[in-house]
């Protein structure tokens, strides 16, 4: 008999829950509805949630709620998490893991707290000295995994030839067919440019790189990473935090200013017809709700991390990451890229 898949769910994160969560659920049971590999272990006030489901006509053997007390505020400090929330629903989902509950754990919630929570319950792997928090970005041919997005403000050489090996990982796993290319963020592409812990990282991730865990691509720049000749972007949390933001907002600034272009007169409003299709296409590659959730990485166990501001379309997302990243056997291609770390 085949394992079952299952993902904890902390169904009280972020703004609007328990509602967007349990309408992402509903979206993700229908669009997977000739599928039974997978369980969806749902943490959260339970008489809630079970008003959702029935609102939404939602009932289906493969959910399970688990009732929790209280839940993680958006306001709440890290520290304070430390001391309150052993029996939120954040804390209940993640503990499933340590529990051999779950695989996987996906919270909206308030992002610092999750990641304390899971830094406390999963612990670090002995291999790594750093999580990190990696994203998805669309490019010109795919998607690029893109880390570290904030979980590290400075990083040395170690940290970022780790990242490189856990992004890799992540990549693989969601893309078993494809061959992750490694490049290290950087103010230009020559080999003598960057800071010494950049150069440094160079030579390590030259002397790392073959066709079993990466290949290095070397230096590129913030305007080249949609070209998509790499697919897995290095770099530290403080840079890749600010990156990250300028292209939320640039995405953003270009979709509504195309709006308002082609919504000013009637010739605009006629040209939108006859471009409508091309268009829709435009609008679906930049949506942010289907790259939704952050990975963390190098814990001993995956946590996603779902925008707390997203609807129920991008929680679905979310949880449809998480499946994949366990369908894809993603802490055993850690392993198997950390071991190689080790060998050098």
């Amino acid at each position: 008999m085949v394992k079952k898949i299952t993902i904890a769910i902390d169904a009280m994160g972020g703004e609007n829950a328990p509602d967007k969560t349990v309408e992402g659920i509903g979206i993700f049971l229908k669009k997977n509805k000739n599928i039974n590999d997978f369980q969806l272990n749902i943490f959260g006030n339970q008489k809630k949630i079970d008003e959702k489901l029935k609102n939404l006509n939602i009932s289906s053997p493969l959910i399970k709620i688990i009732h929790t007390e209280s839940t993680v505020s958006d306001e709440e400090t890290p520290l304070a998490a430390i001391k309150n929330s052993k029996n939120t629903s954040m804390w209940n989902c993640i503990k499933s893991q340590l529990d051999q509950e779950s695989d996987i754990s996906l919270s909206a919630g308030n992002t610092g707290v999750l990641l304390v929570i899971s830094r406390m319950i999963l612990k670090m792997m002995n291999e790594v000295s750093k999580p990190a928090l990696a994203g998805l970005w669309p490019n010109k041919k795919g998607i690029n995994v893109v880390l570290d997005l904030g979980a590290n403000i400075e990083c040395n050489e170690d940290n970022l030839a780790d990242f490189a090996e856990l992004g890799s990982a992540l990549y693989r796993s969601l893309y078993p067919k494809e061959q992750p290319l490694v490049s290290l963020l950087n103010v230009g592409s020559e080999e003598i440019k960057g800071t010494e812990v950049l150069k440094k990282t160079y030579k390590k991730l030259s002397s790392l790189s073959n066709e079993n865990n990466f290949i290095f691509k070397g230096y590129i720049e913030g305007n080249k990473i949609t070209e998509g000749d790499s697919n897995v972007i290095v770099t530290d949390g403080f840079t890749g935090n600010i990156a990250l933001k300028t292209a939320e907002g640039t995405a953003k600034f270009i979709t509504d200013n195309l709006k308002k272009s082609l919504s000013e007169n009637i010739l605009s409003k006629l040209s939108l017809i006859f471009s409508y299709f091309s268009l829709k296409r435009f609008k679906n590659k930049l949506d942010p709700r289907k790259y939704n959730g952050a990975i963390f990485l190098g814990l001993n166990g995956p946590v996603v991390k779902s925008h707390g501001g997203t609807d129920a379309i991008g929680f679905y997302h979310s949880i449809n990451l998480c499946y994949n990243i366990v369908k894809g056997n993603l802490m055993q291609q850690i392993k198997k890229n950390l071991d190689h770390l080790k060998s050098e």
